[in-house]
């Protein structure tokens, strides 16, 4: 299958072109001078250029069809236009208004490539600079600004996404389109992504199996790569993190290029962090973890379409903070030499999009292998297991028009877990997975004001576990074959009042098989001994929410309301049971379940004081059982708010910024019945970032202080907290970014 993909790639590459498409124009601000540097690109095709001195931009190698081009400038609204490309030559000029206020984005994860305010589905976006800023060794810890988005983490190394309540195999994480898998079955398993070959991360907040499948229940989390170099550039940068508190140091280099079809680029990182400290100082044995990173991307752009090929390796090595490990460590270290996962990940990816007269035609294809290993005091593995995953996925875009958009389409995946060289402990069966499903979207647009998005789908799942064990002992695990279907589907509306306000409305089917974990596990897994279900039904999602967004020029203000009503909802939890050495054992079971909540956001900037920004979020959900009790893993209310002053220039600094940030959590006095209740707490971050000149060399070059008053506490979704281990104290992060051109 690989060699194949790779054939068809390489032949596609060597296609002649004989025409050449070309779109070019003029990029003016206000007074209509012209916009210098401005981007300009074709998110659908990885394609883009900025404009030169008279502000004006030329694309070639654009294909036939319906194309969305993006133009942006720093301190400008950003613009969004749709062209349709029957002709050689092309022309849009652009006059951008004046942005105090972040506008729109164009965002690819909801079905279709579109602005921000044009989905039905609301889809936030954090950009890597704020990610970089963050301030924070753990790389989910810079999503969690997002409202309604938290997680749950074991230490800096080991970090969940929750959406809504959600979480687990609820919530769908992809990397640049490509659904993650890598035994991300539990809290003990990391994400599996490199954060500095990220340009952008795109979460929709509510259930998304029209658009994914299975495990979009909660929502998803999209990993956007780094876009390509503008045309005719070789484009570089160093990046260097320190920190304080883990004594931890990431760098990354990367290196990317683009001639008139082709493109591409590179990039290394590693990380290595030791023991955290908590708050008061005293560090957290084995909390430590090292990673190594390696990101490649080639492509072609013609006049028949773009063809894009992505490999991604992934190294960890992850402490496990479990009882018996604290007499072992003595001091802090960054080393991992006991008790550790020991992970490998590689992940190969074609995506390719054909321009066929007024069709569209995407056809992407992956392959990944997962290697799971479980280090502790013995001289080999306790655990190794090897996952192998084929997802694939075919997209057509029928003729459509400026009012509606219409897509059928085929997705599946073909998986097979394997346990390697008879180690001690064998949690899993072997096993075999397969999935296919067919949708139909559509999107349709009224009086330029009401867009209405719709679709169904049908899904198809199968797994199937191998014996193993010794029959008649209490490790035996039976061979099991399961099939499950489902039929699932949306419909949502956006209504636009004015330029400045606007509705949306959505209600979605959601589902989600249960995975091979929560079938079939027998055995000790970190801290518990886990006995799956194989009675397990999949869980049905029925959510309805609406949200209202104004944009105004000194304000913007969201505001969102959701109830999400899950039939047979899969969750684990102990039981009275001990094994023979006193584990307790966790069982996994089901209920109907409803979460509710909502968010609020707030963004104002005073006329009078055109260098300062004010923000405030508030988000809160609510999870019970249908017997009254509550959920797991349900964050607490919080507020966050900042206040940010940023100037063009102060002496030789450029863009200077200054932000002072809050997290308050409530306490949160709703546990489920296997939890404990968790204290308030109130923590206070600052950060200090700028650019400036050495030389002839741009550098950027930022201060952040998190956690400024080493507060102790705990966060309620931390796996720490029955180990009375506290989240992380004071960490004080400097960071650096070296861009550099190869002329």
């Amino acid at each position: 299958m690989k060699k194949i993909v790779l054939i068809f790639f390489v032949l596609l590459l060597f296609i002649k072109v004989n025409a050449q498409n070309q779109i070019k124009g003029k990029v003016t601000g206000i007074n209509n001078e012209p916009l210098i540097g401005a981007s300009v690109s074709l998110p659908e095709l990885n394609k883009g250029t900025i404009t030169n001195q008279a502000g004006e931009y030329l694309i070639s190698n654009v294909p036939h069809g319906k194309i969305k081009i993006q133009f942006s400038f720093i301190g400008y609204n950003t613009e969004i236009k749709t062209i349709e490309i029957s002709q050689t030559e092309n022309k849009i000029d652009v006059l951008l208004s004046m942005a105090i206020i972040q506008s729109q984005e164009v965002v690819i994860t909801g079905g279709y490539v579109s602005s921000q305010h044009e989905n039905a589905v609301k889809i936030d976006v954090l950009k890597s600079k704020d990610i970089a800023l963050s301030g924070t060794p753990n790389f989910m810890e810079s999503l969690t600004k997002v409202p309604g988005v938290d997680m749950i983490a074991k230490g800096q190394g080991i970090s969940k996404p929750v959406i809504r309540g959600l979480s687990m195999n609820d919530v769908l994480v992809m990397n640049n389109g490509v659904r993650i898998e890598n035994y991300q079955f539990s809290e003990n398993h990391p994400l599996g992504i490199d954060d500095n070959d990220v340009e952008r991360v795109e979460i929709i907040k509510g259930p998304a199996s029209l658009f994914y499948g299975s495990d979009a229940i909660g929502g998803v989390i999209n990993f956007v790569k780094d876009k390509p170099a503008p045309v005719g550039k070789i484009l570089g940068d160093y990046r260097m993190q320190l920190h304080s508190n883990t004594l931890g140091m990431n760098n990354s280099i990367g290196l990317k290029g683009a001639s008139k079809n082709l493109f591409g680029g590179f990039r290394f990182g590693h990380k290595t962090h030791a023991d955290y400290l908590q708050g008061g100082s005293d560090y957290v044995p084995n909390s430590r973890f090292n990673e190594m990173t390696f990101n490649a991307n080639t492509g072609y752009t013609g006049k028949i379409g773009t063809f894009k090929l992505f490999y991604d390796y992934f190294k960890q090595d992850l402490g496990m903070i479990v009882p018996d490990v604290k007499p072992l460590i003595t001091e802090q270290e960054r080393k991992n030499k006991i008790w550790f996962q020991d992970l490998e990940y590689q992940l190969i990816s074609s995506q390719n999009s054909l321009y066929l007269d007024k069709y569209k035609w995407d056809i992407n294809a992956a392959y990944q292998n997962a290697f799971r290993k479980l280090q502790t005091t013995l001289n080999v593995p306790f655990v190794e297991m090897n996952l192998n995953t084929i997802t694939y996925e075919s997209k057509l875009y029928l003729p459509s028009n400026d009012n509606s958009e219409y897509i059928i389409g085929l997705q599946g995946m073909s998986q097979n877990n394997r346990n390697r060289n008879n180690r001690a402990s064998q949690f899993l069966p072997d096993a075999n997975v397969n999935n296919i499903g067919c949708l139909g979207l559509v999107q349709y647009t009224f009086f330029k004001k009401l867009k209405l998005q719709g679709g169904l789908r049908f899904d198809m799942y199968k797994t199937v576990t191998f014996a193993l064990g010794l029959e008649g002992t209490s490790t035996y695990h039976a061979p099991l074959k399961k099939d499950f279907s489902n039929l699932n589907g949306s419909i949502g509306a956006t209504f636009s009042v004015n330029e400045k306000i606007m509705f949306r409305a959505n209600f979605a089917k959601g589902y989600r098989v249960p995975n091979l974990s929560e079938l079939t596990s027998l055995g000790m897994h970190g801290n518990r001994f886990e006995v799956g279900n194989i009675n397990l039904s999949p869980e049905n999602s029925f959510e309805a929410d609406l949200s209202m967004h104004y944009h105004g020029e000194f304000l913007s203000f969201d505001l969102a309301g959701f109830n999400n009503k899950i039939n047979d909802y899969i969750f684990i939890s102990t039981t009275p049971d001990t094994t023979s050495t006193g584990v307790s054992i966790y069982r996994f079971s089901q209920t109907n379940a409803t979460l509710y909540g909502g968010e609020a956001g707030i963004h104002f900037h005073p006329k009078t004081l055109t260098w300062l920004h004010i923000e405030g979020t508030f988000s809160s959900v609510i999870g019970k059982q249908e017997n009254g009790n509550y959920l797991p893993f349900i964050p607490a209310q919080k507020f966050r708010y900042e206040i940010r002053a940023e100037r063009e220039k102060i002496g030789f600094l450029k863009k200077p910024s200054i932000k002072l940030s809050a997290l308050s959590a409530l306490k949160q006095t709703n546990p489920s019945p296997y939890e404990t209740a968790t204290n308030g707490y109130t923590l206070m971050n600052l950060n200090i970032n700028t650019d400036f000149h050495l030389y002839r060399q741009i550098l950027n070059f930022g201060i952040s202080v998190n956690n400024i008053f080493d507060t102790t506490y705990f966060d309620h979704l931390s796996t720490l907290k029955p180990l009375n281990y506290y989240n992380q104290g004071r960490n004080i992060s400097v960071s650096l970014k070296v861009p550099f051109e190869i002329k």
